[in-house]
């Protein structure tokens, strides 16, 4: 830390008048879902082999042939097992876990990564990439006098942006960009445009 100066910019809220033109009159704010195709199939795939397992089992009996031994040893364990027994308890834990994360893929839209565009259309729905929205939004700030890097972060409840810059004076840089990503920001026709958070700082010294 070199001690030079740095500015920062809190949270700044859209008026009322760029959030009803950001926002849309139509609504569609909703997050999209993930289709979660791979839970969905290894779901799929093990309830496949159980079913058809026990259906096998329960074929071989009804023709007068003896049943499987896993399933005799399945129902004489579960017999004779307590239910303080640790595997029975192991068991009994990991069935738990694995329902708890079923529903909460069931019940969580997922795509975290997408954000939602404002619906124009009532039968289109647009969403966009977050590091797609944090490229266009670092290309804008690096055209401003005086920034020489920035790093931009697209998050759910705010907009993140670092800059450095190596000449001007640091409140007139963070005002102009201030001013550049807003614009920007209001540009990408986000559903629900998150505040920015804006920090400009001086370059440090070189090994720091």
């Amino acid at each position: 830390m070199n001690g030079t100066p740095d500015t920062t910019a809190g949270p700044s809220t859209p008026s009322a008048e760029s959030g009803a033109t950001m926002g849309g009159a139509s609504g569609g704010r909703r997050r999209f879902w993930s289709p979660r195709r791979v839970p969905a199939g290894l779901l799929a795939l093990v309830v496949l082999v159980i079913a058809g397992a026990f259906l096998y089992d329960i074929a071989a009996v009804r023709a007068h042939r003896p049943g499987m031994s896993w399933r005799h040893d399945l129902a004489r364990q579960l017999a004779e097992r307590q239910l303080d027994d640790v595997w029975v308890l192991t068991g009994a834990a990991v069935a738990a876990a694995l329902g708890l994360w079923l529903l909460v893929l069931a019940l969580t839209p997922g795509l975290r990564s997408v954000l939602t565009m404002r619906r124009v259309h009532p039968d289109v729905r647009a969403g966009l990439d977050r590091d797609a929205a944090a490229t266009v939004l670092r290309d804008r700030a690096l055209e401003v006098a005086g920034v020489q890097a920035v790093r931009v972060a697209v998050k759910r409840r705010r907009t993140e942006v670092r800059a450095v810059s190596h000449f001007r004076d640091l409140d007139d840089v963070r005002e102009d960009l201030t001013a550049v990503l807003e614009g920007a920001i209001r540009g990408l026709g986000l559903a629900r445009p998150s505040p920015l958070t804006l920090r400009v700082r001086r370059p440090g010294r070189k090994g720091r």
